[in-house]
């Protein structure tokens, strides 16, 4: 994958850090959810996330948008909404979010296709 400039096809990452409080059988149906309904969004590019082997371990997700506006929009999303509430009050001990700019974006592997290369913006 070519290399990319913030002149041309730069986009925008948000970059949710956390880590979860005891393990609550709704975070994972919701999260799915956010993130089906954040993929019909106009200005959503697409997903990656990790987090560790416990429940309670960090967490990072990162969701790519065409511009600030496209983010702003989600942020402000209804049912979006519902959720960071429900977060605050039932599933996050902490959480921290960032928005970058993404400049450049390349990638290599040694062994075959990408990891996740259908949910990074190319």
């Amino acid at each position: 994958m070519p290399g990319r400039s913030a002149d041309d096809d730069s986009c925008f990452a948000v970059i949710f850090t956390s880590r979860l409080r005891a393990p609550d059988p709704g975070y994972g149906d919701m999260a799915e959810k956010m993130l089906a309904l954040a993929s019909e969004q106009p200005g959503f590019l697409g997903f990656e996330s990790a987090r560790g082997d416990g429940d309670s371990e960090l967490g990072i997700s990162i969701s790519y948008w065409r511009d600030r506006d496209s983010i702003l929009a989600w942020r402000g999303h209804v049912e979006h909404l519902v959720a960071q509430e429900l977060g605050r009050e039932r599933w996050y001990a902490y959480y921290r979010l960032r928005v970058a700019q993404v400049e450049r974006d390349y990638e290599w592997s040694c062994d075959g296709p990408p990891i996740n290369s259908d949910h990074v913006p190319g």
